[in-house]
């Protein structure tokens, strides 16, 4: 099966995906390889099936802004953190492999600090990835497998907060990494005010706003 031409012909608008089916690991290994790590498409592969998407400018907007409040949350509260933005996270006895808009190392982020390459067969995966507009069925089911514990989805105008239990995600209305923060309710209030005053100021308010100034 040939696909690397195809695959580099791609000219995908923003927003837009597309789904390759049927296809097998080491086909995907091989897009990977070929496709490099300076791009701007983001992959998705579970089940034998390959998404390929182009984030759009409001995409990135609102994963950058849902980034950064993580951060200031973290900060707040004297946390260490390791934010691994869109690193591949990939495992072939799973046969899963993902691109998360954002993901953070919170818990276990002494397991990754100064590594430049993650083997999730002896690295855990992240403790939470962010995702930015509607992820598809095989996108979910691809970070179940890696064992992510906590995924949040962002499509406008909400926020989906998932858990892993067992095998399964569930939502949930509080996050597990923030127990103390009302996630959901801080993002949204966050983004409106980041359309309104701009990102910066919207983030210097919500900081404000968790130290009591």
């Amino acid at each position: 099966m040939s696909v690397l031409t195809p695959i580099q012909q791609i000219n995908l608008r923003p927003g837009s995906r597309i789904t390759i089916p049927h296809l097998s690991w080491p086909d995907f290994e091989a897009i990977l390889e070929e496709l490099g790590e300076k791009r701007t498409l983001r992959l998705a592969y579970c089940e034998n099936n390959l998404e390929l998407m182009t984030p759009s400018p409001e995409h990135e907007r609102a994963k950058i802004v849902i980034a950064d409040l993580v951060k200031v949350v973290l900060r707040v509260q004297g946390r260490a953190w390791e934010a691994l933005g869109s690193t591949t996270f990939k495992r072939q006895t799973m046969q899963a492999g993902i691109e998360p808009d954002e993901c953070f190392y919170i818990a276990n982020y002494q397991a990754v600090i100064g590594k430049d390459r993650l083997d999730l067969d002896i690295d855990p995966p992240p403790d939470l990835a962010i995702e930015s507009d509607v992820t598809s069925l095989t996108a979910i089911t691809a970070y179940q497998r890696l064992g992510v514990p906590e995924l949040w989805v962002y499509s406008n105008p909400q926020l989906t907060i998932y858990v892993l239990q067992g095998e399964e995600y569930q939502e949930t209305a509080f996050s597990p990494n923030f127990p103390d923060v009302n996630i959901q309710e801080a993002v949204l209030e966050v983004l409106q005010r980041a359309r309104e005053i701009g990102s910066s100021l919207a983030l210097q308010e919500f900081e404000e706003s968790l130290r009591g100034d």
